[in-house]
This record gives structure tokens, sequence and C-alpha cells, in this order.
């Protein structure tokens, strides 16, 4: 990972396009190399809503009173959070990167900001979480990247508020607002920079414009060429799907939001899903399962998308056990079978309910989610290539059956992993060659 951090430092031809700051083509790709090459990170939403259990900036006015979740700030004195321990649960995950919450639509900065007294600095804990965590995965060679809301309902200048953005305000001005914002990305990239990427997030409201959209993009271009920015900076984003509207701005990559994204090889594209059910720490949440998780990330790969999976860490500033437990379990599994996971691309199957796959240079891996009742094969369309060797990464001698149209696949029962039966195939050329493919279902 230490040379994908000199991708920080280089300087990149940027051109002007119409009203946009576009990389040039061979820029973009280089950046993208490695976060492509990754796979999977890990998103951290937390502030002192933790202390509330609820949801972070949806529960301001909600769920909490407006006047109580704006002073949670004086109660949050998270002190057994620990920088270096959390930037090595995500390394010891399998995780390249970690995007944290800098600050979210309830406007609480977490980071020592000159630009508003209502941060991290003026809690009982009065230490810098931002600064913390950008020098332990320095220290410790993961990518730092940041969370960041265009949106702020507790500002008075941002015209709207909670509930959920469903208030008006009085006397607001957005045109004075974008000035603050601004402000606010100029100091992150001053005090805390490089990041690997930028994550924004709050796009959909009305006060955000095409206009504004261009004018941060630019800016954030500007301050850091090699940086990566999400799609969330534009207006262009259809919904949860996260699909960029051709011709609008859409970042570097599309955003799907909780569910895995449609296979798509052409452009980037990264799910965020959470590891429970809420993002920010709720007492006794649902925990997906280690099958949930694994299904998760070979489907997320197989249609060339990245992971970015969530914890929501504890008010006392620890990782809750149990979410902990689940990454280490993560981690155990990519240490093992990670080959068919980093620095591969999706296909050339398209992932379906029982099968995902993924390629890398003349190896493509099959990842057998779940083997069809009763049968003693699987059966998926042939290959227009040779296949010059088969293997199973999980254990066992796979045998492979070729007719016309098909192949064949049987392993012994007992070497039929209920997670996942990774079965890796050498052919006689480069497995980017070869055209998606669609499975039928079974």
């Amino acid at each position: 990972m230490k040379s994908v951090l000199k991708h920080y430092f280089l300087l990149w031809v940027c051109i002007i396009s119409t009203d946009v700051l576009v990389l040039a083509d061979d820029s973009i790709k280089s950046q993208l190399e490695w976060w492509r090459a990754s796979r999977f990170g890990m998103f951290i939403h937390w502030g002192p809503v933790s202390l509330s259990g609820h949801e972070i900036g949806w529960s301001r006015g909600d769920q909490v009173p407006i006047d109580i979740y704006d002073n949670l700030y004086k109660d949050f004195n998270p002190t057994n959070f620990n920088a270096e321990q959390w930037v090595k649960l995500a390394k010891n995950a399998g995780m390249k990167y970690l995007v944290f919450t800098s600050r979210h639509h309830d406007g609480f900065f977490m980071w020592d900001t000159e630009l508003s007294d209502y941060n991290i600095m003026h809690t009982p804990f009065k230490r810098d979480v931002l600064k913390e965590l950008a020098d332990a995965c320095k220290k410790h060679d993961l990518v730092f990247c940041i969370y960041f809301s265009i949106l702020d309902w507790k500002h008075p200048d941002y015209p709207l508020g909670s509930p959920g953005g469903r208030t008006k305000k009085p006397n607001s001005d957005m045109d004075r607002y974008y000035k603050f914002l601004e402000a606010q990305i100029k100091e992150l990239f001053r005090k805390y920079g490089p990041f690997g990427v930028v994550w924004f997030d709050g796009e959909w409201e009305a006060p955000w414009t095409d206009q504004y959209a261009t004018n941060l993009y630019r800016l954030v271009k500007s301050l850091q060429p090699t940086v990566l920015v999400n799609n969330r900076v534009g207006k262009g984003r259809q919904g949860m799907d996260g699909i960029t509207v051709p011709g609008q701005l859409g970042g570097d990559f599309d955003t799907p939001e909780q569910r895995i994204g449609r296979f798509n090889i052409d452009r980037p594209w990264e799910s965020c899903i959470t590891l429970c059910n809420q993002w920010s720490w709720k007492p006794n949440d649902q925990l997906k399962s280690l099958k949930e998780c694994i299904h998760t990330l070979v489907k997320t790969t197989g249609g060339d998308g990245n992971l970015l999976l969530n914890i929501g860490p504890m008010p006392t500033g620890e990782i809750e056990p149990r979410q902990a437990i689940r990454l280490l379990e993560i981690g155990d599994w990519l240490e093992k079978y990670g080959e068919s996971i980093y620095a591969t691309r999706g296909g050339p199957f398209k992932p379906n309910s029982f099968m995902a796959s993924t390629r890398k240079d003349n190896i493509i891996y099959l990842h057998i989610l779940n083997w069809p009742t009763n049968a003693d094969f699987i059966s998926i369309p042939k290959l227009p290539t040779k296949i010059t060797k088969i293997s199973a990464l999980t254990g066992g001698s796979p045998q492979l059956t070729e007719s016309v149209d098909s192949l064949k696949i049987q392993i012994g029962q007992q070497f039929r992993h209920t997670i996942d039966t990774i079965i890796k195939l050498q052919i006689n050329r480069s497995a980017l060659e070869i055209q998606p493919i669609d499975l039928p279902e079974k």
C-alpha cells in the first residue's frame, strides 16, 4: 500500500471541460487503480448521537428533540477511543481504506475547526478525533478518506432544517452557507489531507444546485487533483440505486446504498452497507451473519464494485465487541481466499443467486455461494476460451466436464463450503478479454 500513497502527491494535468473540472482520462484510471484493487473499505458513522442510540442526523427533531440532540456533545466523552485500535481492526478485517464521518447532517464537527464552536474540542473529550485517525492510518498504511455532508440542518444559513429537512428556516442564505462550506473543505485539506476519497452526501435537497455542485467539485480537485470524489457531489444520483443519470456531474464513482450494485465493468461503483441495521450505534442492533457479509463482499466484487462496510462505534469510543469479532472473521476468510477478491475485476459471469465470479490475468474465480439442491454438479455457460487447469482454493479436486454449450463442475460434498466454494480456472488468454456472460437462475 505504500505505493498507493505516493499517488496522493503526484501532480496530474487537469483540463476544464465546459464548466466542470475533469481529470485527464489516464489520470482518472491511475487513481482508480488503487481503489479498485482494494475492493473493501471501512465506513464509520460516529458522534455525540451515539449517546442516544439513534440514527445520526435523521433522529434530530424526530426521535430526539432538537434542543436535547444539539446538546448531546456536552456529555460526549469517549475516553476509550483509540485510533490505532480502530485502524488495526480495519486492517485485520482485510479492509484497505477507511472513510470517517467528518461532519454529518447534524452539523457537528468531528475535528478541531476554527469555523464553529460546535465541534469535538468543545466536548469533555477535547481531542481531535479526525487528526488521530489520519495519523493512525498513515502509521499503519491504511488509506484515509472522509465523509462530508453537504447539507447542515443545524446551521442558520442552510435553508432546510430538522426533522429530515422538512422545515424551513427564516433568514437563511444559501450563498453565504456555501462560502462556509467551502471554508470547511479548505480547512480539512489543509489540516488533514491528503485523502484517498472525499465521500459527499446530502446532495438531494433543493438548496443544492448544479452550480454549487460544479463549484465544489472544482474546488476539491484544485486542492488535491488525485483525490477521488463520489457521485453525491452532484445532482445526478438516482436514489438508493446510486447510479448517476447520464450527462449529470457524477464524480468518479457511483454509490448504491444498503444494496449490492448492478453488474457494471464500465462505471466504477461502491456499495455502502451497514454491518448492523443502523448507521450509527444502536444497542442490540441486529448484526449481519458472517455468511451474509461474505456473500455481500463476493457479489459486490463479482459485479465489479467495492464494498464500504459500515460500523457504528459506541459512545465510549469502543467498537462493539460483537461487531469487532465479525470483522475479524471476515479478515480470517480474506486471509485465506483474498486472492479471489483483491486486485480482481468482476465477471466474466454476472452474479446471480447461487454464484459470482471474479477475474485477473488468465484466471477466473467461480464463487459458488449456494449449491443447487440435490445436485451433483453445477452447470454454467461455456467459456469462449480453453480452460488449461481447474483447482479449488477451498480444498478438494474439482472435476470439469465440457459440452457444446456448458461447463459442468463437480466436487465432493465434503468440500462444498456453506459460505463459498471457490473454483479456480486457468485459461489460455487474458480473462479480462471475455465479454460478460449472463448466468441462468437455478
